[in-house]
């Protein structure tokens, strides 16, 4: 498993501007853009989250859902999982868009798949946590598959600081990069994992074409939604519990 880290100066870049939007110079994305050797670039990752948050602010935020989508994405609500284009088709931008960043990045081997963790804060004030799931396309770009977040409940306390582009995060400034190792040439890949779920669930999961990393949604019948994901790490399966959005029990 190769593991990098990104300074947050590529979260920085998200610092607010009194005068209207910021713009992100181009030196910082491209510094976002170096990162793990081969075909799997966390950064990359990095970089399409900085410009679809971007696009949120200076085209609208419904605009850049459409604008960075697949082809078949879906996002998952409390209600369950949904197809974004037929839902994105009704909506109007909102005036002012929710603001986000990504502090974790987990990729395939052959970089085709890649699953990003982050925080935003809502035009009221709210912050919570997102998941999205990225596929690289045939021309090279990212375009995201999957999104699912919710705002944290309760809201955090003093242990968690705003990091001055109004987006609350932990005090660790790094976001982490995990790339999934390449199995060696006819070699056989170890048997995947097997995931319990509840019987009153549903859920899908998605295998990457190299089939190094495999991701998965759950929706139980309480309104609980659950993202995890494995990847290859040393010849074997490395778990990780991404993201679970329980049901709000405050306003």
């Amino acid at each position: 498993m190769f593991r990098v880290a990104v300074s947050l100066v590529s979260v920085a870049l998200l610092a607010s501007c009194a005068s209207g939007p910021p713009r992100i110079p181009r030196a910082v994305i491209d510094r976002a853009l170096v990162g793990a050797p081969g075909e799997a670039q966390p950064g990359k990752i990095v970089a399409a989250e900085i410009a679809f948050s971007q696009a949120a602010r200076d085209e609208g935020q419904w605009t850049a859902f459409r604008k960075f989508m697949a082809p078949g994405a879906v996002i998952h609500g409390v209600n369950g999982p949904i197809d974004a284009a037929a839902w994105l088709a009704t909506q109007k931008d909102p005036l002012a868009a929710v603001q986000w960043a990504a502090s974790s990045v987990w990729m395939s081997c052959d970089g085709r798949l890649a699953v990003s963790r982050g925080r935003f804060r809502d035009p009221e004030g709210l912050v919570g946590t997102f998941v999205t799931v990225w596929q690289r396309q045939d021309d090279g770009a990212y375009r995201w598959i999957y999104d699912a977040g919710a705002a944290d409940d309760p809201q955090p306390g003093a242990q968690e600081v705003d990091d001055g582009a109004g987006i609350i995060v932990s005090a660790d400034d790094i976001i982490q990069g995990y790339v999934a190792d390449c199995p060696s040439p006819g070699s056989p890949l170890p048997l995947g994992p097997f995931w319990v779920m509840a019987d009153t669930a549903r859920y899908a999961s998605e295998v990457s074409p190299d089939k190094t990393l495999r991701w998965s949604w759950e929706h139980e019948a309480d309104g609980t939604r659950r993202v995890a994901l494995d990847y290859l790490s040393e010849g074997k399966w490395e778990r990780v519990p991404v993201q679970t959005f329980a049901p709000r029990t405050s306003e």
